[in-house]
């Protein structure tokens, strides 16, 4: 914790488990044992250890998303993120605002409540110092009996009863001219047999980090409650008939005794409210129902998962609402994959919701866009007008065509970039429109990580290009931001090229009909597009000697094996491709034919996630001329370099 809103957010997280732990253990009280009520306290210790908002996750409530709205409402803030790194307080910048002198008060009080408690441990270790050492014949003989661990013993005057001081070297400090039972000797050792001074100390901790939270002190007093009560059953196992009577009146005794525990000590006296407890606890001793043990187990598993792991939070609708409300809540939401911040980023694009874009933003424009956004959330057209103009769209874009990522390629540091196309709904300004055409608009984008999210920095503006083809295979001009990759090799009069790209986008694109993010998606909807052609480079003067002219083409193996190609000749030349992402085509070669000859191409859907770039290192092809077999030829990238004639 480093401010008061780190604070903030790690106590309400802490007060919402502590709320949910008391509930089940008001509910299971009879039914579990102290064993089992003690442990339960694991499950919130575990929660006040972890930094809240760890990994974009929440319990119980969207507490990030509602410290975050909270701070914007009272600071104005926008380009900052609360993020807990540590589940104690720290000092990190000198005190400037209000909330920083606020934070400073609580920071001092974490400091002064342990100092208080090691200064009255210091005088009690002091004040067992003058006590008189004794070699207690009493306390050896019940350790024996019951095979448990001894430790120096002292006696003090005025102690109203025994306790057990210490962790390294541990002291047992018995009261002075009194004779102390042997079940009450045996209580405190069995707190040193299994070291429940530590539990003391750690309960003590969480009082000082959390010294102006009721609930965690309630929860530290029941939970020091429980750890005796836990003793009590330890005893009684040990015990039987009329002793465990005995033990129970003892305790009794007790009942008027004044509870000021030091930390670092354990006592059977912790006053007459909860000794009463401890009594009732005695009465149900073996008398829980049975099976308790399995169901307690459960109950713990089924609280530790979704109190200590927590939810993501999801995606945010497309809300209309005060700016701080909105565009703090949008922000909380913090994308964890790439995929997840190119999707909210591509789906603001399509939609014109600044809270998708304010979700993947560096921080350094959440402040720009939450002013756009204010001064434009009732008209979404003045909203649409400033992407287009920030971004280079030269029109509206069709949202209900989704977008695609081309040639997404991925760096050693999980960083990506790639091409983002989305379909335009009419030509720009001065094109003509034509049938068949469709126009497109590309920008290429980076998405990477800053700190504990993943954001989208755009690397340029849209540019529009005219494409002949569908939507779903996209063919680019090679003047492209992004160009396909291009294989070629040369026979004869003939280049034989080879075109690729890739195309990724999150298949959970819509929800209810509406353009949802997926901040923790993953590219799931994966192809790889083929494009083939031949260019003749040879005489003009010779092309009457073509009549005919196909290739067969196909990925090599990643055993590096060439691979079977299929055969394109018949009466009739045949068209296809298969999913391994093998295509064959032909062309009649007809009069005065351009110097380009399109052989169509394929594709073949994969996984992202497993196989990554799934774009071949070369290609195999056949070239077929006049219905014989000309050449099998080996496609490299244009970028190796060498010419491959076989």
């Amino acid at each position: 914790m480093t401010d008061i809103w780190t604070f903030l957010l790690q106590t309400l997280t802490a007060s919402g488990a502590a709320v949910l732990l008391l509930a089940v253990k008001v509910m299971f009280r009879d039914k579990l044992s102290p064993r089992w009520q003690f442990s339960l306290w694991s499950v919130l210790a575990l929660v006040l250890l972890i930094p809240a908002g760890w990994g974009g996750r929440y319990i119980l409530l969207n507490w990030p998303q509602s410290v975050e709205i909270m701070k914007t409402l009272v600071t104005g803030e926008y380009g900052t993120l609360t993020r807990v790194i540590a589940p104690i307080p720290l000092l990190l910048t000198d005190p400037r605002t209000w909330a920083d002198w606020l934070y400073l008060i609580y920071a001092a009080g974490a400091v002064v409540l342990p100092a208080r408690y090691l200064v009255s441990y210091v005088r009690l270790r002091l004040a067992l110092k003058r006590g008189r050492p004794v070699q207690s014949r009493q306390v050896q003989a019940v350790g024996a009996a019951y095979d448990l661990p001894v430790c120096p013993a002292v006696e003090v005057d005025g102690l109203p009863s025994a306790f057990v001081c210490g962790v390294l070297r541990p002291v047992l400090a018995l009261p002075a001219g009194t004779d102390t039972d042997d079940k009450v000797i045996l209580h405190e050792l069995l707190h040193l047999k299994h070291r429940d001074v530590v539990w003391g100390w750690v309960i003590a901790f969480f009082r000082c980090v959390h010294w102006c939270n009721p609930l965690i002190w309630l929860c530290a007093d029941w939970a020091g409650n429980d750890l005796e009560s836990l003793c009590d059953q330890r005893v009684l196992e040990r015990l039987e008939g009329e002793d465990r009577r005995d033990y129970g009146r003892i305790l009794l005794s007790m009942a008027d005794e004044k509870y000021a525990r030091v930390p670092g000590t354990s006592s059977a006296a912790n006053g007459g409210r909860n000794i009463a407890r401890r009594i009732e606890a005695i009465a149900r001793f073996k008398r829980y129902p049975a099976g308790m043990a399995l169901a307690s187990v459960c109950v713990t598993v089924v609280l530790a998962v979704p109190l200590v792991v927590g939810v993501r939070a999801e995606g945010v609708p497309a809300w209309r609402g005060t700016t701080a409300f909105t565009m703090s809540a949008a922000r909380a939401v913090r994308c964890s994959t790439p995929a997840g911040a190119i999707d909210a980023y591509a789906k603001g694009i399509l939609t014109g919701e600044f809270p998708y874009l304010a979700m993947c933003a560096p921080l350094d424009r959440q402040d720009e866009l939450a002013e756009v956004y204010e001064n434009n959330y009732n008209a979404s057209r003045i909203g649409m007008e400033w992407i287009m103009g920030q971004n280079g769209l030269p029109c509206w874009p069709n949202s209900g065509e989704g977008y695609r990522v081309f040639n997404l390629e991925e760096s050693a540091d999980g960083s990506c970039e790639g091409l983002l196309v989305v379909q335009l709904n009419c030509p720009p300004e001065g094109r003509p429109e034509e049938d068949g055409a469709v126009w497109i608009a590309a920008q290429p984008i980076r998405a990477e990580r800053q700190e504990d999210r993943w954001v989208v920095v755009p690397q340029g503006n849209f540019q529009p290009y005219q494409d002949y083809g569908s939507w779903t295979f996209v063919t680019f001009p090679r003047e492209t931001p992004v160009p396909a990759k291009v294989y070629e090799a040369r026979h004869g009069d003939f280049i034989i090229r080879a075109e690729y790209w890739t195309t990724t986008q999150c298949r959970q694109m819509e929800s209810g009909g509406d353009l949802i993010p997926q901040p923790h998606g993953v590219f799931d909807q994966c192809s790889v597009v083929q494009g083939m052609c031949a260019i003749y480079v040879g005489d003009p003067a010779n092309k009457g000697e073509y009549q005919k002219i196909a290739v067969s083409s196909a990925p090599y193996r990643e055993n590096g094996q060439r691979p079977a190609l299929r055969d394109p000749r018949s009466d009739t030349y045949t068209t296809g491709s298969s999913s391994s992402g093998a295509s064959w085509n032909s062309s009649s070669l007809n009069g005065d034919w351009s110097g380009e000859i399109s052989l169509n191409g394929g594709g073949t859907t994969f996984d992202w996630e497993r196989d990554g770039d799934h774009l071949p290192d070369r290609v195999a092809a056949n070239l077929y001329l006049n219905d014989k077999l000309t050449a099998e030829l080996t496609l490299l990238p244009v970028e190796g370099g060498a010419w491959i004639d076989d």
